[in-house]
């Protein structure tokens, strides 16, 4: 085998290597000699075919496996003796057409590059620093979550006839969207419940059905807002032809213990304890959030070091793909959003850059910090995801188990939260006051918000929580989809 270097930068080597086609040959040779002794074939004694002729009825079929064997302990032995730590699994490309190869007509001859794994210094991670935003569950969310609660029990019943449509009600009615005269996707529907009020519908649409009974029909004008989800609809003036089947309407449910009993609780303060207990949770999931976010965007300010190209572009690619089909499905260009395709891409690397940037932080701190994810771990995360498809737990679980990188989609996540909960005992993190409206902003949305309001910052939080408390609150974390960052496009993930 001869090994040649033909490019060696930081992050990057290129090697080309040769192995012999005699070497071939005599793997060839090697594997079916171990074959002869168990085959039998028409002309001869059992196990004692030539091995000249058996290399030729089997070359197809041994070839491929030979030369898969040679490439994988040739480039093992680069690595080793090159003393090379892989950022990404080494690329292979062959020189010498393949089929030659497989035939023994050519040696085998192919280059490997390999991106490298950076050699970077953490930062003094005590020293740094991380806002968390956090909001009192007052009395006031509690009631509204109360009346919220109470809504859904309620019962509707068709007010007759004549009777006439209010805000509250709820109308069966079906409706069929045009704009300029075309129907366009998703503007249709049959018997579809809307209560009037709710917000449910395109601003205007809903006041225009107030006083409308059943059998009415009406043509209703509205326009979509500017800001609208689907470029094809926003800022568009449309027509809907509505025909009202039914007018239903419900008594206020009473805020009670009549209501709680109803829920399996003894009395309206245990209900409003559980809300409340509810309520804060959603808020510490939130707040957590929060601080994930600021931890990691003090990691990225505080590490800078060159990147495998390699790696970026492989998390590139992946966001661009999400970043395309999401535009097609919206109908949107770059344009659309005020930048050329090379801007918006030239953002979207950026992106790329910090998850890297950011994942190989993480990875370094969770070595030199002993951070391990132990398989009852990865089991009860693997048995919540397959709970999340009832009736094919038992597809999910085998799904994963026989896909290496779809597991890897289980543990990158508790790993990073488990970096997180570290960090968030051994950084400084200070605890902002903040309305419940800003709580649950996008943290881009929040940042924004509260970047010209001074900071009431409170002091710092304790240090000294028992470890299983943080694992406690790492178990109530924010939805994956997650994982960090939650859509592909936000600008900081």
């Amino acid at each position: 085998m001869q090994i040649t270097e033909t490019l060696a930068e930081p992050l990057r080597r290129e090697f080309t290597i040769v192995v012999d086609v005699k070497d071939l040959d005599e793997r060839l040779t090697g594997r079916v000699a171990e074959m002869q002794p168990k085959i039998h074939m028409k002309g001869f004694r059992p196990g004692k075919a030539p091995v000249s002729f058996l290399k030729k009825a089997y070359r197809k079929s041994l070839m491929g496996e030979i030369v898969n064997e040679a490439i994988n302990t040739s480039s093992e032995k680069v690595l080793k003796e090159k003393s090379l730590k892989p950022a990404t699994t080494p690329r292979v490309d062959f020189v010498n057409p393949i089929e030659n190869v497989l035939e023994g007509k050519a040696d085998l001859e192919f280059t490997m590059k390999v991106d490298l794994m950076p050699d970077f210094t953490l930062a003094n991670l005590s020293s740094l620093k991380a806002e968390r935003l956090v909001a009192d569950v007052d009395d006031e969310s509690v009631d509204e979550a109360l009346g919220r609660l109470a809504d859904s029990q309620k019962v509707y019943t068709d007010k007759g006839e004549d009777a006439v449509a209010e805000t509250g009600d709820v109308i069966t009615m079906d409706f069929k969207g045009s704009i300029d005269g075309e129907p366009f996707e998703g503007g249709a529907r049959d018997g579809f419940d809307l209560t009037l009020g709710s917000g449910a519908f395109v601003p205007g649409f809903e006041e225009q059905l107030i006083g409308t009974k059943a059998g009415d029909e009406r043509t209703v004008k509205v326009t979509f807002p500017e800001t609208y989800g689907a470029a094809k609809l926003a800022g568009k003036p449309a027509e809907f032809a509505v025909k009202v089947h039914a007018v239903k309407s419900a008594a206020p449910v009473p805020l009670d213990d009549e209501l709680a009993k109803k829920l399996g609780l003894d009395s309206l303060d245990v209900l409003k304890d559980r809300i409340r207990d509810q309520l804060k949770s959603d808020y510490n999931r939130t707040s957590r959030t929060h601080m994930k976010r600021r931890i990691l965007d003090s990691l990225d300010e505080s590490h800078s070091f060159d990147l495998p190209k390699g790696m970026v572009d492989a998390e590139f690619d992946n966001i661009w793909r999400q970043v395309e089909a999401e535009m097609k499905r919206e109908g949107t260009s770059a344009e659309d959003e005020g930048k050329s395709e090379d801007e918006l891409k030239a953002e979207y690397r950026g992106i790329a850059e910090r998850r890297v940037r950011l994942g190989l932080v993480l990875a370094k701190i969770g070595e030199q910090n002993a951070i391990t994810i132990g398989q009852d771990e990865v089991n009860r995360a693997l048995a919540a995801r397959a709970q999340q498809f009832p009736g094919q737990e038992k597809q999910v679980i085998e799904f994963y188990t026989s896909n290496p990188q779809a597991m890897a989609e289980i543990r990158v996540p508790l790993f990073e939260d488990k970096v997180i909960d570290f960090l968030g005992e051994l950084m400084e993190i200070k605890d902002r006051k903040v309305s419940r409206d800003i709580l649950f902003l996008d943290p881009d949305e929040a940042a924004e918000k509260l970047k010209d309001e001074p900071s009431e910052t409170e002091k710092p939080a304790k240090k000294a929580k028992a470890k299983d408390e943080t694992r406690a609150k790492a178990k109530s974390e924010e939805k994956k989809a997650k994982a960090e960052p939650k859509t592909t496009r936000k600008k900081k993930e």
